[in-house]
């Protein structure tokens, strides 16, 4: 390979909409471009998803290397599910915690990765093992499994060996954890101050574990951690962190890929996004992700071919790092062959979305689904009592699939919708327009699913109604939320798991999850 073959391999680069413009090709015939990062902008429609990959990778294999691409994406489950479409709507990490399962997090990667093989794409940045340290965290919230490190490991273990069994690349991250932070390092670079002992004996562990079962690729995180690094350059830049920890004490072999050098906790901290190309591979990361498709002249291209051409140093780490990428390719996509590179179009209806994806999913809501404030389910009476009637019920909530399942379970209740947004704060004119719904009603069954949900319950609660309410996405906010009646978690706002989660509190079902975090006080 030459120098700038060389660095081709080590670049992923995405591309904006849905077609793949002629510079994606121009840098697969002269570059010799690594991989190709799908985005959610890409990807609403996973037919043309597939469509493209089998143009990419036919340009990729008829090159002079003829070497193919890593085509990766984020299909975490839950709500970092980045190819639509089709796809299945799993109910993401935070439920298969309150289940507790490993086998369901096995079959939660399967239905991902079979997926998306069928799709070709062969590399999935997931599982994420960050901790449930900082429930309040927005950016991760339910991509955790747990707040343990053990039930991670146990969970993302499983997680990636369902997608190994699909024939995906499982991705790891955010190393070394996003876990104990409340800061988003797509806006900033948050800085974790906690010992190296803290470190190792939490979370470390999932990647301990995860690195002894075999996992063949990790993703930096853009985090520092001042007390164990000495310094503030985020551990995807460091090379204590990418070198002397990763690769010298957990000793791992596989394939480290950065998070988005775009993103401000690592551009920032460089100084650029040139100088966050070169820092992460002086610090170990063999794979450079961007959310962008630099032009070939671009000053981060003529960066590196500098350093590569000015310190011989800066060359073989560029050589080992592409060394890695090819065996990467070499053990994990050869063995499958050219037809699972190239996805066949005319059976994509078959294999998406999953054909048992459904009734797995349906099954383990119900297993995820937990009661907070079981004291009062049934809410208003059992499922038995309907010929009673319920008095005045009020179901309110951001989501159809709620309304429609509150209305099915407590027949001749009225209903409200307000919006899923703003998620700090309740819209004024939606809080009015519920306050006179409210003198309507004796009871009121509320979904909340961030802040301003938590706005509905709370002014339910003011006018003095009787509250049950259904916590979508994290339960954090029913750490203020006592005084419901009832109060049923089910971690995501998929159809299955709001379905499950009103179940339990009209009785019809039985909650079977726990708590996978301590909520704050």
């Amino acid at each position: 390979m030459s120098d700038e073959e060389v660095l081709g391999q080590v670049l992923m680069m995405a591309y904006q909409g849905e077609e793949p413009g002629p510079l994606v090709y121009e840098w697969i015939a002269k570059r010799a471009l690594g991989g190709i990062k799908i985005f959610g902008w890409n990807a609403e429609d996973s037919t043309k998803v597939a469509a493209a990959v089998v143009r990419l990778q036919k340009a990729s294999l008829g090159s002079r290397l003829g070497v193919p691409l890593l085509v990766a994406t984020d299909q975490e489950g839950g709500w970092i599910r980045h190819i639509k479409g089709a796809t299945t709507i799993t109910a993401g990490n935070m439920a298969l915690g309150a289940s507790g399962r490993p086998y369901d997090a096995y079959r939660s990667g399967c239905i991902i990765g079979e997926e998306l093989a069928a799709l070709g794409v062969n590399m999935n940045f997931a599982p994420s093992v960050d901790l449930a340290t900082r429930p309040r965290s927005y950016i991760i919230g339910t991509r955790s499994f747990s707040d343990d490190p053990r039930v991670a490991a146990s969970l993302g273990s499983a997680f990636a060996r369902g997608l190994a069994d699909s024939g995906v690349i499982a991705t790891a991250k955010h190393f070394p954890g996003h876990g104990d932070t409340e800061a988003d390092s797509h806006g900033v670079m948050p800085v974790i101050r906690i010992d190296e002992k803290t470190l190792w004996e939490r979370e470390l562990l999932p990647y301990r574990v995860l690195i002894a079962d075999g996992l063949p690729a990790i993703m930096s995180g853009h985090l520092s951690f001042p007390l164990v690094s000495g310094d503030g350059l985020p551990a995807s830049l460091s090379p204590y962190f990418m070198t002397t920890l990763l690769r010298g004490k957990l000793g791992f072999k596989g394939l480290a890929v950065t998070d988005d050098l775009a993103m401000n906790g690592a551009d920032e901290p460089a100084g650029s996004i040139s100088e966050a190309c070169v820092k992460a591979l002086e610090a170990g990361n063999d794979l450079l992700m961007v959310s962008r498709l630099f032009a070939l002249d671009d000053p981060a291209c003529e960066r590196l071919l500098e350093a590569c051409r000015e310190r011989p140093s800066f060359r073989a780490r560029a050589r080992e790092a592409a060394g890695r990428v090819v065996e990467a390719k070499l053990r994990y996509l050869e063995p499958r062959g050219k037809a699972a590179l190239l996805p066949d179009l005319s059976r994509l209806g078959a294999k998406v979305p999953d054909p048992e994806g459904g009734a797995f999913n349906r099954e383990q809501a119900y297993r995820s689904a937990t009661a907070l404030r079981a004291g009062g389910i049934p809410f208003l009476g059992s499922a038995a009592d309907k010929g009673k009637g319920y008095g005045r019920l009020l179901v309110a909530g951001p989501f159809a699939d709620f309304v429609g399942a509150g209305l099915e379970a407590y027949p001749g209740a009225a209903s409200f919708r307000f919006s899923y947004g703003p998620e700090g704060a309740a819209l004024p004119a939606e809080l009015e327009s519920f306050s006179k719904a409210l003198s309507g009603a004796d009871s009121v069954l509320v979904c909340v699913a961030n802040s301003a949900g938590m706005d509905f319950a709370n002014r339910a609660r003011a006018a003095g109604k009787r509250v049950a309410i259904l916590s979508a996405m994290s339960p954090v906010a029913l750490a203020k939320a006592s005084w419901a009646e009832a109060s049923v978690a089910v971690y995501s706002c998929s159809r299955e798991s709001l379905r499950a989660g009103v179940a339990v509190l009209s009785g019809a079902a039985v909650a079977q999850g726990r708590l996978p975090f301590r909520l704050p006080k």
